[in-house]
């Protein structure tokens, strides 16, 4: 799919989309808490509908309602033997030590940018949990055969959280007592607070976290007891921060249904807009961002990787250099991402340098028309379509459909902003 996005003025309202985050991580908390679940404002990427297979093929019986799902688990059973993850990192990491809690051996696949991406973590933890596991050379497809046993075990947090949910959940349904996860180097932390959480909204097992280093499940771990769970879904403040963005950059722009105490990373992206200069209030589930003087702005990513194509697309219109750091955490993404953005944003005019950790952005008042490629990845696509409000004239984006793994709704949402948006 081609999109085509002309340069605006953008004046409006909209409300943020669901969170894949907590969709996601929902789905796997109503499959594990045996009874009844029902999400309202659930997601509806494509990544919300891999989670929501995917518990389907361990007995959960999904029923979709006007406005929420309904979920009904058992636990985990031996409905199917595959089961398969889309293009959903997320997914792939939390849901594989959670199949690893089954007696059956179960084969666990994706698709895209997902077959190549590392999973020997899984290789060297799962084996020290009783847990007999077969990898295409640290890649998938994985086949795991458990039961997961929890103990205490060493595990190392550097290239992704999303681990580390995966066992904090496994060890909750196992009814892990009386044993410790240590983690060395944890990245992304906001988002295990995001894990613990949903963990707790669904009455699950919740350890004692031990800043992030040790975390302790005891007989005492608190578990509430079976009931009915009804859960919402927050707003995504990662496909959110495109929309402020926008606003900064472009005109105005007030975006509902976020919450300002959200565990979730992306949250920090109202750091960003503040620190560049434009005019930002904040009200209850409320944010509005109007453009000003743009000036050149600092960033720690390294917790929020995903923040980094928004970044650079408001960093592309502030005067200076802006420097980003955490370049480190783009490498195995949907596409290399620190590279993927210089080599896109390149063609906009603006000039982005890699420097070790270290990301060099140096702003531009407009950008270029041209055509750009998403190189299949979601936030690539959405970065591009935001920048192309403030280009010379049109920007054409190549494999645009790649939103749907996270924001199916973006170039319809986009276009309630600017009607110039062709897709």
């Amino acid at each position: 799919m081609k999109a085509i996005v002309y340069p605006a003025i953008i004046n409006s309202s909209i409300i943020a989309p669901a969170s894949k985050s907590s969709m996601q991580r929902g789905c796997a908390a109503a499959l594990l808490k045996k009874g009844k679940s029902n999400i309202y404002n659930f997601g509806k990427s494509n990544d919300d509908k891999a989670a929501l297979s995917i518990i389907e093929s361990f007995g959960a019986i999904v029923k979709n309602h006007a406005d929420y799902l309904s979920i009904h688990s058992n636990g985990i059973s031996s409905f199917s033997n595959k089961i398969n993850c889309g293009e959903s990192g997320l997914s792939i990491r939390m849901f594989t030590p959670i199949a690893a809690l089954s007696h059956n051996e179960i084969e666990i696949n994706g698709s895209g940018s997902l077959t190549t991406r590392p999973m020997d973590f899984f290789d060297e933890v799962l084996p020290q949990l009783g847990v007999n596991i077969k990898s295409n050379f640290g890649k998938l497809p994985l086949l795991v055969k458990g039961p997961l046993v929890p103990i205490n075990i060493i595990v190392d947090g550097s290239l992704s959280s999303q681990f580390l949910t995966g066992l904090l959940m496994a060890y909750a349904a196992a009814d892990a007592k009386s044993v410790t996860i240590h983690v060395t180097n944890l990245k992304s932390k906001p988002y295990i607070d995001l894990t613990l959480d949903v963990m707790r909204s669904f009455g699950l097992k919740i350890p004692a976290n031990d800043n992030y280093e040790k975390f302790s499940f005891t007989k005492e771990s608190h578990q509430a007891p079976t009931t009915k769970i009804n859960y919402t879904v927050e707003g995504d403040w990662s496909g959110a921060a495109f929309l402020l963005v926008a606003g900064a950059i472009a005109g105005k722009i007030e975006v509902k249904g976020l919450q300002l105490n959200s565990s979730q990373a992306d949250k920090a992206i109202l750091n960003a807009i503040k620190d560049c200069g434009a005019k930002i209030v904040c009200r209850e589930n409320e944010i509005s961002v109007e453009k000003n003087t743009l000036t050149a702005f600092q960033f720690d990513a390294t917790e929020c990787p995903d923040l980094f194509p928004p970044l650079v697309a408001l960093a592309a219109f502030c005067k200076g250099t802006t420097v980003i750091k955490g370049v480190s955490r783009l490498t195995h993404k949907e596409s290399n991402r620190g590279e993927t953005l210089k080599q896109e944003f390149a063609k906009l005019g603006v000039s982005i340098l890699l420097e070790g950790d270290f990301m060099h952005v140096v702003g531009i008042e407009e950008a270029k028309s041209c055509s750009v490629s998403s190189h299949h990845d979601h936030r690539i696509a959405m970065a591009c379509a935001v920048a192309a409000l403030r280009a010379n004239d049109k920007i054409e984006i190549e494999n645009a459909e790649a939103i749907n793994k996270s924001y199916p709704d973006f170039f319809n949402d986009l276009r309630n902003l600017n009607n110039n948006v062709f897709y």
